[in-house]
């Protein structure tokens, strides 16, 4: 019986993909779990393993095609099966048949020329930008979204401005300085380009030290935190937890945690304390799609790290089942992959949580931003040493802030409240983590 191939959705947040190169052709047979075709989405590029063993019957997209996910990609047939071609590869609902392998390095390097990225050809279907008549600036003269972009300024602009509104002066100096003399705002009658108007953006074009395009890995962020700001009612709650306790946890781990070959770190107790408080406060531990609240079986914390350019993060998957080692070793893991550039899609998918900290660069509080669709995110400020009340009496202690960002149309401050309030209490007292229990 022949199976078909579609494209998965790997993340709640793909929509689809391009299909950079196909490493099969028709009549080649193929194992289980064998690499069929390299597809770029919006973060990573990744190779689609085939679900099964067979024959390819039939390749239904060419390379170099951008498809939305669950179209049909290609058609394996068993030995000596023959199977007709579909009339159609319209989009399926995906069952994430095929998987994603490892990362294969920026999303935009090596391509073909003459390819364009998925924004890219999105963009330009909306705003009707004929493809063929955009030069691409991206690497192979790829044509990116900041090249339509361009396009849609140009196209705007064509025709707007006749010669007679650029004094001849102006539009000889604007020539010699690199000027794009449609962009500078004329203050000669009528809205004339003047040779002073031309002066003054020569003025502002050396002011600029440099100029860096939003794009790649870089815009991706920037699109993901404007969705997040512009479509989440966002509120966030602060506070400061006293964790002399949990410094002297990590301390004396120093010595049991040899034979692992690793430093416990602060990060490590506070995922390991988050991951346990989330089991029990389920409404945070949830994403919100198509305005329903769905809270998860599973607890996923996101750890995010910083990359160069960028933000990735890596998950930690059913962290509350995890004893405190086995949290701290998977988060080194990840952090090796991510400067080596080996994490997979499925490393970074499905976090039902995200803790972020800016401890490390001295930062005490902070407000995060929520990573779509989840519905909280917690930010991890530095420790510091301070005078405090403590049993009556003023002494230095170790106190950390943690700030929780939440969406406020999935839930209400109290049970944001109380779920900062019972992680600050396992913070405070974290004897219970040396013990690895995974229940808290």
């Amino acid at each position: 019986m022949a199976t078909n191939v579609l494209l998965p959705q790997w993340g709640m947040n793909m929509e689809d993909g391009l299909l950079v190169k196909w490493l099969v052709k028709e009549g080649d047979a193929v194992e289980t779990d064998q690499p069929l075709v390299e597809i770029e989405t919006a973060k990573i590029e990744s190779e689609l393993e085939s679900p099964v063993s067979g024959v390819i019957a039939h390749i239904m997209a060419p390379e170099g095609t951008t498809v939305d996910v669950g179209t049909l990609l290609a058609v394996i047939a068993e030995p000596g099966e023959t199977v007709s071609r579909p009339e159609t590869a319209k989009p399926e609902r995906s069952t994430g048949a095929g998987r994603p392998t490892r990362r294969r390095g920026p999303a935009s390097a090596g391509q073909p020329a003459g390819q364009v990225t998925p924004v890219a050809r999105r963009l330009a279907r909306q705003e009707d930008i004929d493809l063929a008549g955009v030069k691409g600036t991206g690497p192979n003269g790829r044509i990116t979204e900041d090249d339509v972009r361009q396009a849609i300024v140009e196209s705007q602009q064509a025709g707007a401005r006749a010669p007679a509104q650029v004094v001849p002066r102006a539009r000889h100096l604007a020539r010699q300085n690199d000027i794009d003399i449609s962009q500078v705002s004329g203050s000669g009658p009528n809205g004339r380009v003047t040779v002073a108007d031309v002066e003054r953006a020569i003025s502002a074009q050396a002011a600029v030290a440099e100029v860096l395009p939003l794009r790649g890995m870089r815009k991706t962020i920037a699109d993901r935190m404007m969705l997040s700001v512009q479509s989440k009612a966002q509120v966030t709650l602060t506070t400061e937890v006293d964790v002399t306790g949990l410094v002297r946890l990590r301390e004396g781990l120093l010595s049991q945690w040899r034979p692992h070959r690793i430093r416990p770190l602060d990060l490590d107790l506070v995922v390991k304390a988050t991951a346990a408080v989330l089991r029990g406060n389920p409404r945070l531990n949830a994403t919100l799609v198509d305005e329903q609240v769905r809270t998860m079986r599973d607890v996923n914390v996101g750890v995010a790290m910083a990359v160069p350019d960028g933000l990735i993060v890596p998950v930690i998957r059913k962290a509350d089942e995890k004893d405190l080692v086995s949290i701290a070793r998977e988060i080194r893991e990840m952090a090796d992959r991510s400067r080596k550039g080996e994490l997979s899609v499925d490393d970074m998918t499905d976090a039902t949580f995200t803790i972020t900290s800016l401890a490390g660069y001295g930062i005490d509080a902070f407000t995060p931003i929520i990573d779509p669709p989840q519905v909280a995110i917690l930010g991890v400020g530095r420790i510091v040493e301070k005078p405090a009340v403590f049993e009556g009496e003023v002494v230095v202690r170790s106190l950390m802030s943690l700030s929780l960002t939440f969406d406020h149309r999935a839930l209400d401050g109290v049970p944001a409240g109380e779920f900062l309030q019972t992680l600050t209490g396992k913070l405070a007292d974290p004897a219970w983590m040396a013990s690895g229990d995974t229940e808290g």
